[in-house]
C-alpha cells in the first residue's frame, strides 16, 4: 500500500497495464520525449520504447482516428488528449467511429480504445481551455465515460478501462492531479474498480449529496462543515457517468428524503439535470424538498483567478444549498 497523488495513481495504472499486455500502447502529443503535458508518462519512452510510446502530430482528429483504427486491428491504444477541450476537434472519431463501430458492424469489430482527457476549470487557463463537457460525451450510447476523484479509484478504473473491449473516455480532473488533500492509499496488488458502479464516500442520514470528480472533494468539505452544525450528509460519488449507476443515490435519497447535486460543469442541461430527473421519476414519493443543484455558473470561465473561483462550486455554496432544503 502506497500513498499516491491522483497523477501518480494514473501513471502506475498505465505502467502496470503496459507491462501486463504488450498490445497496450500510448499515443498523443508530447507523451514520449516530453513525458506528457502533466508528466503522467514521464520515463515511459525510455522504459517501453518508441513503438509503444508514440508522439503524434498536433492533430486530435488524427490521434483519435488512428487510435480507433489500431483498436479495431487488435491492439489496445491509450490515446491522450492534452486537454479535454481539444477533444472537440476529435468529436467525429470519438462519437461516430469509436462509439458506433461495433454496432454498425453487428459486433464483428471491437474497439478497445481509451481516450485520456485531462479536464476541468480552476487553473486560470481561460474560457477555451477550462471546459467541463462531460455531459456531452455521456449523451452518446456506445461510449463509456469515467471520471475518478481519488487515487484508488483512478488506478482501478483506468485498469478496467484499458481491459474493456469498448471505447472509454477517461476524464482526469486537472486540479486534483497533485493536490495534497487528494493523496490516498493505493494497493500494490493488481485490482480493478468496475466501470458503472457508484460509491458511498461518506455516510449520513440528513441529506444526500450526489457528485463526481472534483465535486467529490468540495462535497466532503461541505459535509464536514455541516457536521459541526449537527447535520450529517451522505456523499455519493458516481465515478462513472456512462453507464450511470443511480442505485446508491436512490437508496440514499429514500433514507434522507432530500438531495443536493454537485457538479463542475455548467448547470443548464448538465449532469445534475439528469440526476434530478431520475430521482423524481423513480423516488417521487420520498421527495420532502426541492432537489438543489450546485454547479458552475452559466458563463465562460473567467481568466481572473478570483472571478473563476466565484464561478465554480465550493463548499460554502453546497452548505447553503443544503440549508435551504433542510
Amino acid at each position: 500500500m502506497a500513498r499516491l497523488t491522483l497523477r501518480e495513481a494514473i501513471t502506475e495504472a498505465l505502467r502496470e497495464e503496459m507491462q501486463r499486455d504488450e498490445n497496450v500502447f500510448i499515443m498523443g502529443e508530447e507523451v514520449g520525449a516530453w513525458g506528457g503535458t502533466y508528466a503522467v508518462t514521464k520515463g515511459f519512452l525510455e522504459e517501453f520504447g518508441e513503438r509503444r510510446v508514440r508522439d503524434t502530430p498536433i492533430s486530435e482528429m488524427v490521434i483519435a482516428g488512428a487510435a480507433v483504427g489500431a483498436a479495431m486491428a487488435g491492439t489496445r491504444p491509450v490515446a491522450e488528449f492534452m486537454t479535454i477541450n481539444f477533444a472537440f476537434v476529435a468529436f467525429d472519431a470519438i462519437v461516430n467511429h469509436a462509439a458506433k463501430v461495433s454496432y454498425m458492424f453487428n459486433g464483428q469489430f471491437d474497439c478497445p480504445v481509451v481516450f485520456r482527457a485531462p479536464g476541468g476549470g480552476g487553473k486560470q487557463l481561460g474560457a477555451t481551455h477550462s471546459h467541463t463537457p462531460d455531459v456531452i460525451f455521456a449523451h452518446f450510447p456506445g461510449l463509456k465515460v469515467v471520471c475518478p476523484a481519488t487515487p484508488y479509484d483512478a488506478k482501478g478504473l483506468l485498469k478496467a478501462a484499458i481491459r474493456d473491449n469498448g471505447p472509454v473516455l477517461f476524464i482526469e480532473p486537472v486540479p486534483l492531479y497533485t493536490s495534497p488533500k487528494v493523496r490516498g492509499d493505493v494497493p500494490d496488488d493488481d485490482y480493478i474498480v468496475p466501470i458503472g458502479e457508484a460509491d458511498i464516500k461518506r455516510e449520513g442520514s440528513d441529506v444526500t449529496i450526489i457528485t463526481y470528480g472534483e465535486g467529490l472533494h468540495v462535497s466532503l468539505d461541505a459535509a464536514e462543515m455541516l457536521a459541526k452544525e449537527g447535520v450529517e450528509a451522505e456523499v455519493v460519488d458516481l465515478r462513472t457517468l456512462q453507464p450511470l449507476d443511480m442505485s446508491l443515490a436512490l437508496a440514499s435519497f429514500k433514507k434522507t428524503f432530500k438531495a443536493v447535486v454537485v457538479e463542475f460543469g455548467h448547470q443548464t442541461y448538465g449532469i445534475g439535470a439528469e440526476i434530478v430527473a431520475q430521482l423524481q421519476e423513480q423516488a417521487f414519493d420520498y421527495l420532502d424538498a426541492p432537489i438543489k443543484r450546485v454547479a458552475q455558473y452559466d458563463v465562460p470561465a473567467p481568466y481572473s483567478g478570483e472571478l473563476e473561483k466565484m464561478a465554480l462550486p465550493d463548499a460554502k455554496k453546497v452548505v447553503t444549498a443544503v440549508k435551504e432544503i433542510l
